[in-house]
C-alpha cells in the first residue's frame, strides 16, 4: 500500500490533533497540584527521544521515573525503536508519542507501583500552531497530568523573538520569575520561566494536560537543578548513554 501524499496525511493528523484537543484539561484536579509544596507528589516521570547522529529513524525512546522531591531515580526504561511516520513541522507527535506511551503502558504492566504521578516531556503542550503539541497528545492519551517544556522558543501565533521579548528575558531577575507567552488574539498559551538562579536563558512551559499553567511552571521550577527540569534532563542524559553504549561507532 502506498503512502499516503504529504497533504492527504497533514489533512488527517490536523483532523486528529483537533479531535483530541477537545479532551484536553487546562486545571488542576489533584489534591497535590492545589498544595504549596505539592505534599502527596512522590513521583515525577521525564520522557525523551535520542537519535544516532546522522540517522532520523532509529532512536532510544527514554522514560525516567524520579522521586520527589529528592529527584532521586526510580525506575529507567530505554528502548531502541524505529520511527516510520514521516518528519513534519507541527506534527512531531505522530512520530514520537506511539513510542513514549509504550514505555508508559510497560511500566503499568510490570511496575504500576511506580508510574509517575506527572510526565515532563520535552516540547510543547498548548504552545503550539494548534495548541496541541507533543505534551499534550501523550498526556490526553496516556491519562497522566503532562507538562510541556521547549528549550527554544516555537515562533507561533504573534510571538516570536522580537526587541520584547528580548528585554523581558532581561527582566527575569532569578529562578522562578516566568512571564506569559501570549498570541497576537491575547491568548496565554504558556510562559517563559527562567528556571535556575545559574542560567539566563529560559524555559517555555507549557500546560499539556490536567494541570493548570501556574502549577506547571511552578512544578517545572521545583524540579530544576540546572535549566532544564531533572526529569527531561535524565532522560536525555540516559537515552544519550545507551546510544553510546550500544552504538560505539556512532557519534550521538
Amino acid at each position: 500500500m502506498c503512502a499516503a501524499p504529504a497533504e492527504e496525511l497533514v489533512k488527517q493528523w490536523e483532523s486528529e490533533q483537533t479531535r483530541l484537543r477537545q479532551q484536553v484539561v487546562e486545571e488542576d484536579n489533584e489534591d497535590w497540584q492545589r498544595s504549596p509544596d505539592f505534599s502527596g507528589l512522590e513521583r515525577v516521570g521525564g520522557v525523551d527521544l535520542s537519535f544516532i547522529k546522522g540517522d532520523d529513524v532509529n532512536a532510544c525512546a527514554q522514560l525516567v521515573v524520579l522521586s520527589y522531591p529528592d529527584l532521586e531515580l526510580l525506575y529507567e526504561d530505554s528502548q531502541m525503536v524505529t520511527l516510520t511516520a514521516p518528519y513534519i513541522a507541527g506534527f512531531l507527535a505522530f512520530r514520537e508519542t506511539p513510542f513514549l506511551l509504550e514505555a508508559l503502558q510497560r511500566l503499568e504492566r510490570n511496575q504500576p507501583e511506580l508510574l509517575p504521578q506527572v510526565v515532563f516531556v520535552d516540547g510543547n503542550g498548548l504552545f503550539h500552531y494548534r495548541e496541541f503539541g507533543l505534551a499534550c497528545h501523550l498526556g490526553v492519551l496516556s491519562g497522566l497530568p503532562s507538562v510541556g517544556v521547549a528549550k527554544n522558543l516555537l515562533q507561533v501565533q504573534g510571538v516570536d523573538k522580537s526587541k520584547a521579548h528580548q528585554s523581558q528575558i532581561a527582566a527575569l531577575q532569578k529562578g522562578g520569575d516566568s512571564f506569559p507567552l501570549t498570541t497576537a488574539s491575547g491568548k496565554v498559551l504558556g510562559k517563559a520561566l527562567r528556571s535556575s538562579d545559574k542560567s539566563s536563558k529560559p524555559v517555555y512551559v507549557s500546560v499539556g494536560h490536567m494541570i493548570s499553567l501556574d502549577t506547571a511552571v511552578r512544578l517545572t521550577h521545583s524540579c530544576c537543578r540546572y535549566r532544564v527540569p531533572e526529569p527531561i534532563r535524565q532522560a536525555d542524559c540516559r537515552s544519550r548513554e545507551y546510544l553510546r553504549i550500544h552504538f560505539p561507532a556512532a557519534d550521538t
